[in-house]
């Protein structure tokens, strides 16, 4: 009998009887409701889908699919129509969204004319399309430089400037004394790029720079340059014309844009709360938490007028990725600051909609629902689980069963993508509990890996060595 053969024998039995007594919490990997994931159902799930690593992310990704497609076939079975979950949350950031721009549009008049000599000005000084060729040389600071030690660092990079100046070969140099590992063996050579495409300092100092010229000595955050432009190549300004000129008019719109919302800004005096930033790292952490009708009334930012509220992030947290919620978990005190700045900054704007009579109206607000309520069918009906056939005498809690588990089959089989609910889904499991048990995925995660480890492996399985590729040390 097959490894596939005997682990779907134990999975059905544990479904038997189940009906009868639930699995202990040590066999469960996942349990919403009478629901339950088991360790037999996820080891029999993964351990053919040898593309998927075994390890705790991938089983707990699995878990909280089942979990989302459980909920969502639930409320499916009771009603095709989906009218008990709330779509209010994906229509009301719609909807916020919609006055934002309406009141920039009523407020923002900004002069898109143009003259063929303005163009033409605009464009030789900003040389937007140019494309450069360029050396450097690269010296970096030890760790935890003195004073004195960055010093020594600068002095030594004047000069090889002087010695560059002078005549000497510039790509001799750079191979003798750069220290950056990708470039320092092509004799400082850093191939095309044009703006953006560099940090800031660097691409300020080269772009300033005509063919054959060398920099003064330049610091980034990489560490000391000393740059020689090469080549500069610009496109005739007829070839790209119509391109710049639309840039033009969308910058001239932005910087009214920004001038607008300064002004809004200053009046409104926005100031992030002593302990905003622990409170948003903690529900980027666990952006299901349950918050009490006071903690979710708690100011994030304070402005004239109003404040925005843990409530409200958490309500924005739900409908984002995962990666992004990790990253502001992760992030810097001045860069949550940043971000708690900009959701106020929307606050103000919203509130300074409503004050200008652009609110949506009944009527829209329902057709905005209607729309959200459809995608929401749409979603089930692509994870297969908006329609039920029971089989006859077939309980239907048992038939949900039976559509999640081969809806996540064909998932893990690369059948199906993943179709993700966003806020959604925290909707459902604010309504209806789950629960991932963490000894149910290190069971599962030593079953798989014990049942692979006796086979041979498979070439998605071999590791082979990466491709050594040098970071450009100049680049963004």
């Amino acid at each position: 009998m097959t490894i596939r053969r005997r682990l779907w024998m134990m999975a059905a039995l544990v479904a038997l009887s189940a009906c009868a007594e639930r699995a202990p919490d040590r066999m469960l990997v996942a349990r919403t409701g009478d629901h339950e994931l088991t360790v037999d159902r996820t080891v029999e799930l993964l351990v053919d889908a040898e593309n998927l690593p075994a390890n705790k992310d991938v089983i707990r990704a699995l878990a909280d699919l089942w979990i989302d497609y459980t909920l969502l076939a639930d409320a499916a079975a009771r009603d095709s129509t989906l009218e008990s979950v709330d779509v209010g949350p994906m229509v009301r950031e719609q909807l916020h969204q919609e006055m934002v721009f309406a009141l920039r549009d009523s407020v923002i008049q900004v002069d898109t004319a143009i003259t063929a000599s303005e163009l033409k000005q605009a464009y030789e000084s900003q040389s937007p399309d140019a494309k450069l060729r360029a050396r450097h040389i690269l010296m970096t600071y030890p760790p935890g430089a003195t004073t004195a030690q960055k010093d020594s660092v600068r002095s030594a990079m004047e000069k090889l400037l002087r010695r560059a100046r002078g005549g000497e070969d510039f790509a001799a140099l750079a191979r003798r004394y750069s220290q950056d590992p990708g470039s320092a063996p092509k004799g400082g050579e850093l191939g095309e790029f044009g703006r953006g495409q560099m940090v800031k300092p660097f691409e300020d100092a080269v772009f300033r720079l005509q063919p054959g010229e060398i920099s003064d000595v330049v610091e980034t955050p990489f560490g000391l340059h000393i740059i020689q432009l090469e080549e500069r190549h610009v496109p005739a300004l007829g070839e790209v014309a119509q391109q710049f000129r639309t840039r033009m008019q969308q910058r001239r719109y932005i910087e009214a844009e920004s001038t607008y919302v300064a002004g809004l800004e200053a009046r409104a005096h926005p100031e992030v709360t002593d302990d905003a930033l622990e409170l948003t790292r903690g529900l980027a952490k666990d952006v299901g938490a349950r918050l009490s009708r006071r903690a979710a009334r708690r100011a994030l930012v304070k402005y004239e007028g109003g404040a925005f509220t843990a409530g409200e992030i958490q309500e924005f947290l739900q409908g984002r990725p995962t990666q992004f919620r990790t990253q502001l978990a992760e992030a810097t005190d001045e860069q949550i600051r940043s971000f708690l700045s900009s959701m106020a900054q929307r606050e103000i704007l919203i509130a300074e909609a409503r004050a200008a009579g652009l609110a949506p109206t009944r009527e829209h607000e329902d057709s905005v629902l209607a729309q959200a309520r459809e995608r929401l069918r749409r979603a089930a009906d692509q994870v297969g689980v908006l329609h039920f056939d029971p089989a006859p005498g077939e309980p239907l809690g048992q038939a949900v069963d039976r559509a999640v588990d081969q809806a996540i089959e064909k998932v893990v089989s690369g059948a199906r993508n993943v179709v993700p609910l966003g806020q959604i889904s925290f909707e459902l499991r604010r309504k209806h509990p789950a629960t991932v048990f963490d000894a149910g995925i290190g069971e599962a995660l030593l079953r798989i890996s014990s049942i692979r480890a006796t086979r041979s492996p498979s070439p998605v399985e071999t590791p082979t060595a990466p491709q050594a590729s040098p970071p450009d040390t100049a680049g963004s």
